[in-house]
């Protein structure tokens, strides 16, 4: 079960309503088991902690259990190296799985016998084709399929192939187990998928036991079923494999049948996701490894001195949906702020030195009391901090020729040094460059500890440190690691292209003396500079700090203010929206004012060309909606640079589902067609007999069968259950091939229902 840890509470989403309605239900005997499961082929990142808190929060929620399971089927890939940083990485995180730690190979006796049944049962056959010719042979989303020249052999032909197979008679690739299912479905996962394959390879866990292994697709669902996981939670790039999944574990005949609900994967800007891609950075060596700091990896973030807190509260905010959006990094950056404050006590550094001497001071170094803590965090603790004739500040605080608005030090200008005393610039050394090297001051005695002088204005603060005193230490300035929103998102650049090269900066900076005992892991506010952590490479005195994030929250000052303890917690879906509007590109407020469009519907076309272009062509807000969900899964899923069609075909199919020739499911498989070139929405919807039902006998009938295959659903409904009208509308909409109008089916069901 899940650890009893401070978790944000969640707000309401689409799954837990799925999961408190099946609890209410009694549905799995009222249990709820989860499971988060890794392929160990990889550092997992800041998505990776969506899913994890989803799961085991899901888990604790409901008094259930969340399993850890490595779907380890891929031997070429996979490292007890990547189980080992999962398992390190899921814990710091704040969970555990108990005793529910578990990998897919320990099913491989399981998955090998429940094949033999399928080809038993005359529902999977050893397939000779190459990969090529089983490619050619798939057919394509507008056309269907062909059969295999192997698909009918004889199950006693099958079963003595697929035994060869496992005993290594074979080469790679010279065959596979394919499932037999329907080379002409619309669902290319289902035509005939392949769910064994040769790989003469050592497995981690396993050694050279197997040479043929499942693959992910088989193996997945049926590690389910065995563990009696009762929500397996997956993100959306799986909804097409659901069909094969139900498919899998039906044919099997396995006694549990869990079942698959998708959601939106994190999708983070100035950012990259892909596993491909953050391999592709740590061994071209753009990143000095898994846990460079620059890293959306979890190894990273808490190497950059991220707390887990922050991130479960992160996760807590943009809450969970089906809709694909890109979370603005401003409110992960906000999240980090919010937690550090009350945790990281103030200290003074300087990163870049400016000499300041006090030309008045004519006596021993004076011993300052300095809070850690500002007087709104209840929270104790002080130190002292030596002030002498010999003073340190950043660079930056010094203008010889200052705007207005400038109020820090300046010649003839006053400045409060924080903890310490005013002091007046009279004099500015430079360099035979012309460049300013030291600040010649005078102090004011009565202004120990920051009063202000007698009839003084108001003055600003800087910090600074006694040069005598000052530690000199590394500090690593980390900023995002992308210079642009979306990386890789223009088409024919190069993503890696647009790294950004002041990502990372090194300084020798000074610190105050109190750090010289500070620990490997501690944090620290610099005050007017940011939040760091001391790093690992630090080795006694020769500190090393990291920068976790600056001061400044470009997002908390766009959010009203609020009573912490009153802050309302955002509710999902509408907790996925990024920042607020003045956060918007200018392109993206252009976007915004032109069509009327939300903050979030115009961040996702400013960032798509390919999206802009088809809203440009068809000059309609209606299509909006359409284009940042659909056909941004579409193109974002299949990485197409273009489509066969303009945005006057979106209106066309828009004006389709509003005047009820189609419904929303079946707008998404003319989109599908669209995109694979078969002409224009009226085309496609004449040429399939795609258009939407209304005929009340046909959709009677269909219901009626739906009723009759759920009495135990129709028994729960009449009893007081209203949860179940979904789930069966659903099916019935299903079982008119997805034809039936939605809204006709909810009202003929209820009527049927009530007699």
């Amino acid at each position: 079960m899940s650890a009893p840890i401070e978790t944000p509470p969640a707000a309401s989403d689409f799954i837990r309503d799925k999961v408190r309605a099946d609890v209410a239900a009694g549905k799995y005997g009222g249990r709820v088991a989860t499971r988060f499961p890794p392929e160990p082929n990889g550092y997992l990142h800041i998505g990776h902690a969506k899913s994890i808190c989803l799961n085991f929060g899901i888990a604790a929620e409901f008094g259930g259990v969340c399993h850890l399971r490595m779907d380890d089927t891929n031997p070429t890939t996979e490292d007890p190296e990547y189980v080992a940083s999962i398992q390190r990485d899921v814990k710091w995180l704040g969970f555990d799985w108990g005793e529910n730690m578990f990998f897919a190979s320990d099913y491989y006796d399981a998955l090998y016998e429940l094949a033999e049944k399928l080809i038993t049962l005359g529902r999977a056959y050893v397939c000779d084709l190459t990969e090529e010719q089983m490619s050619e042979y798939r057919g394509t989303i507008s056309e269907p399929g062909r059969d295999s020249p192997f698909r009918e052999r004889s199950v006693e032909e099958n079963l003595d192939r697929f035994r060869r197979m496992r005993k290594g008679e074979f080469k790679e690739g010279e065959c596979v187990l394919r499932a037999k299912i329907d080379m002409a479905s619309p669902n290319m996962k289902m035509r005939d998928p392949p769910i064994y394959r040769i790989k003469h390879a050592h497995h981690y866990r396993t050694g050279d036991t197997w040479c043929i292994y499942p693959l992910y697709d088989y193996a997945h669902c049926l590690s389910d079923s065995f563990e009696r996981i009762t929500h397996s939670i997956c993100t959306m790039e799986f909804e097409s494999a659901r069909e094969l999944y139900d498919w899998v574990v039906e044919a099997t005949e396995v006694p549990w049948v869990p079942k698959q609900t998708e959601f939106a994967r994190l999708n983070l800007s100035y950012t990259v996701m892909s596993k491909r891609k953050l391999l592709e950075l740590v061994e071209g060596k753009h990143v000095s490894g898994w846990d460079d700091p620059r890293l959306p990896t979890i190894a990273g973030l808490r190497r950059r001195g991220i707390r887990p807190e922050a991130i479960r509260e992160f996760c807590a905010r943009i809450g969970v949906a089906k809709n694909l959006s890109t979370v603005d990094v401003a409110l992960l950056e906000h999240c980090i702020r919010e937690d550090l404050n009350a945790e990281a006590p103030r200290v003074l550094a300087v990163l870049d030195p400016l000499k300041v001497t006090i030309t008045n001071w004519d006596r021993e170094p004076d011993e300052l009391d300095a809070a850690y803590w500002p007087h709104d965090i209840p929270r104790e603790g002080s130190r002292k901090v030596p002030f002498s004739g010999e003073l340190l500040i950043d660079r930056e605080d010094f203008m010889e020729s200052p705007p207005k608005d400038f109020h820090r030090l300046a010649p003839g200008r006053a400045v409060r040094l924080r903890h310490g005393y005013v002091i007046t610039c009279n004099e500015v050394i430079k360099d035979a460059a012309g460049a300013v090297t030291e600040l010649r001051c005078t102090y004011d005695p009565e202004t120990r500890g920051g009063a202000a002088p007698a009839g003084q204005k108001k003055l600003g603060t800087i910090h600074w440190v006694s040069a005598a005193h000052a530690l000199d230490v590394e500090v690593r300035l980390y900023d995002r690691l992308f210079s642009v929103e979306q990386p890789g998102s223009t088409e024919g650049v190069d993503w890696k292209s647009e790294l950004d090269p002041q990502s990372l900066t090194v300084v020798r900076a000074r610190v105050e003396p109190s750090l010289a005992s500070a620990k490997v892991g501690e944090r620290f506010q610099f005050e007017r500079l940011g939040f760091f952590i001391v790093d690992e490479d630090t080795r006694g005195r020769a500190l090393v700090l990291n920068r976790v994030i600056a001061l400044k929250d470009g997002y908390a000052k766009l959010q009203k203010p609020k009573e912490p303890e009153k802050r309302a917690r955002p509710q999902a879906p509408a907790a996925e929206k990024p920042a607020a509007e003045k956060a918007l590109s200018r392109e993206a407020l252009a976007l915004k004012s032109t069509y009327g469009i939300t903050d979030d519907e115009a961040r996702a076309l400013a960032n798509e060309p390919l999206l802009l272009s088809l809203l440009e062509s068809a000059g309609r807000s209606e299509v909006v909606p359409f284009l940042v969900n659909e056909v941004l899964r579409e193109i974002r899923s299949k990485e197409l640079a273009s489509v066969p069609f303009d945005g006057t075909a979106l209106v066309e199919l828009q004006l389709l589902v509003n005047d009820g020739t189609l419904s929303n499911k079946l707008a998404k498989d003319v989109l599908a067609a669209m995109i694979a070139g078969e002409g224009s929405p009226r085309e496609i919807v004449d040429k399939r007999g795609l258009k939407q039902t209304t005929d009340e006998g046909a959709i009677l009938a269909a219901i009626e069968r739906v009723l009759a295959a759920n009495a135990d659903a129709v028994a729960r409904y009449r009893a007081g259950n209203q949860n179940v009208i979904g789930a069966l509308t659903g099916l019935s909409i299903k079982e008119t091939g997805g034809r039936a109008n939605p809204k006709l089916v909810g009202e003929l069901l209820r009527k049927k229902l009530a007699g």
